[in-house]
């Protein structure tokens, strides 16, 4: 029998934004619906985020951003992925995100955006039904 592991999120507030009230909520609704969640805190830089990522062997990066400086930092992020080698993590960006700005996230190579009000349970089922588990299973038991 194949073991079988929960989601594990890594969320994460990059930049300057010092509002975290939104990514612990949603933190919070992630981990009732089974996933794990390590939440990097506030003022993380592209390269905290990704060293993170790494080291926790996440399935899923998500950034919540209010500063307005999504493109920015997404493009950074992004690169710097798959300068490591870590582009197979799919990047989730929430937060206050104009409309327009969404294609242009996903043109970049953000998977999925959920602007600020997208209900709980969107993010949750988008994540449960989009996002594989990338990490390496083991079929022995623990």
């Amino acid at each position: 029998m194949e073991k079988s592991f929960p989601i594990r999120i890594l969320l994460a507030k990059p930049g300057l934004d010092g509002h975290d009230v939104g990514v612990k909520v949603i933190a919070h609704s992630l981990r009732n619906s089974g996933m794990e969640v390590i939440y990097t805190g506030l003022r993380q830089s592209v390269d905290q985020i990704i060293s993170a990522a790494d080291q926790e062997d996440v399935d899923v990066i998500g950034l919540s951003i209010l500063s307005g400086s999504h493109l920015e930092i997404s493009r950074k992020l992004l690169s710097r992925m798959r300068e490591k080698g870590l582009d197979d993590i799919p990047v989730l960006v929430g937060g206050i995100i104009p409309r327009e700005d969404i294609p242009l996230l996903k043109e970049i190579g953000v998977q999925e955006v959920f602007p600020v009000h997208t209900p709980l349970n969107e993010i949750v089922s988008y994540i449960q039904e989009q996002v594989p588990a990338r990490r390496k299973k083991s079929n022995s038991t623990v």
